[in-house]
């Protein structure tokens, strides 16, 4: 099992995409795991300007990725891809750690 956090290509682009965009230019992604959610857990992801020096850091072809602490440990072996279909685009987390999820499938459970 793959350890850790991936981005596929198609998810990085895009990203790298709304970046651009950004006044003042973000420092990078930051990916986490917060409480709530009808199932527990929610992924969220944000814009940092700075890293707090425990995050772990990825970097995806020149995109940095933090991750606290905390986060890791359910987000280890988590793969982000962004989708787009008729139901609407969006970045799609695949969770091997996930044991349910609710009916809106934006939150989980470990």
């Amino acid at each position: 099992m793959a350890t850790g956090l991936q981005l596929t290509p198609k998810a990085v682009e895009k990203v790298k995409e709304i970046l651009a965009q950004q006044t003042p230019h973000p420092m990078g992604l930051r990916v986490a795991v917060v409480g709530g959610g009808c199932s527990g857990f929610s992924y969220q992801m944000n814009f940092e300007n700075q890293t707090n020096g425990i995050d772990k850091t990825y970097e995806f072809d020149g995109l940095k990725v933090f991750v606290d602490q905390a986060s890791l440990m359910y987000l280890s072996g988590t793969r982000i891809d962004f989708v787009e279909s008729l139901e609407g685009s969006g970045f799609k987390f695949e969770n091997p750690n996930v044991k349910t999820t609710c009916g809106c499938g934006s939150s989980f459970s470990v």
